[in-house]
């Protein structure tokens, strides 16, 4: 970790980038990889742990929040509370209302809200100190497992992670898929790959290019809000490099944690909605009769 004086810059970078990953060693054992090169060989089925559990523990504090606002919610004078309950769901109606034409659709406007929320609450973990929660954790796991702390993994961000992003850009896909064949029929989707935007006589050309247009909706989901949290988290981790190389660097590197945390806050938010919006969007394109 940063406090440990054996450490290199690309260790550290190296240690802050990598997921606590549990799965199946090359002996046929389970557990925990202590290197980067041992959580590749676990393959297809390891899990990222720190991810999963971050995920859950924040959706659970999203669901806490808005079940105990439900419970005391008044008629009369609100509380604070509910006032910022309220306004995220107005701010999250009137998002749908402009976004969504597709007629009728119950899931939409409660999709949007838990999306955004969850999204947030995600990305906001990119303001805890890079070094907070791992040393935390490596320590915890010395003291618990007598493991090497150096050893111990464990990324704060759970958007940073392609697998938490692209799970959930999977699952938008799947509902573009249920309420396109739902709304249009199996053979008025299929006629919308083959016969747009060129007419039938260009139907091997129209089926190449919606299907692209089609699976590249999923894959720049999930990989754009990958990309630009991966990228800020790599901001901060660069910065707090900058800490062990004397006060004067130190004092300058506080300065800017400060100012590039600052600025982060509009990037965390803006990627939420960003993933809110095109997820109201492709829905709504998949209800429209071409």
């Amino acid at each position: 970790m940063a406090s440990e004086s054996t450490i290199t810059t690309s260790g550290y970078i190296k240690h802050h980038l990598q997921n606590l990953t549990y799965g199946q060693h090359e002996d046929g054992s389970w557990g925990f990889a202590e290197s980067a090169k041992e959580a590749t060989e676990m393959g297809f089925w390891a899990i990222n742990v720190d991810t999963m559990l971050l995920s859950v523990v924040l959706g659970g504090l999203m669901m806490w929040f808005f079940r105990g606002v439900a419970k005391t919610i008044s008629a009369g004078v609100p509380t604070g509370t509910q006032n910022f309950a309220e306004m995220i769901i107005e701010f999250i109606n009137d998002t749908v209302r402009g976004s969504f034409s597709g007629g009728k659709n119950d899931l939409v406007a409660p999709l949007a809200l838990t999306i955004f929320v969850w999204i947030f609450l995600m990305n906001l973990m990119d303001l805890v100190p890079v070094d907070f929660i791992p040393l935390a954790v490596a320590h915890g796991a010395s003291a618990l497992f007598g493991v090497d702390p150096h050893h111990v993994f464990f990324k704060v961000v759970p958007s940073t992670d392609p697998n938490a992003t692209m799970g959930m850009a999977l699952v938008v896909f799947g509902l573009m898929l249920f309420y396109s064949f739902k709304i249009k029929g199996t053979g008025g989707f299929l006629k919308e790959l083959s016969f747009e935007p060129f007419g039938k006589w260009a139907l091997p050309i129209n089926l190449v290019l919606e299907t692209v247009t089609l699976l590249a909706k999923p894959f720049s989901l999930g990989l754009r809000l990958f990309g630009n949290m991966y990228a800020g988290e790599m901001v901060f981790i660069l910065i707090a490099t900058m800490y062990s190389a004397g006060l004067v660097l130190g004092s300058v590197a506080g300065l800017l944690q400060v100012g590039w945390a600052i600025f982060h806050i509009l990037i965390i938010t803006l990627q939420a909605f960003i993933f809110m919006v095109l997820t109201i969007v492709y829905i709504d394109m998949a209800h429209q009769h071409h």
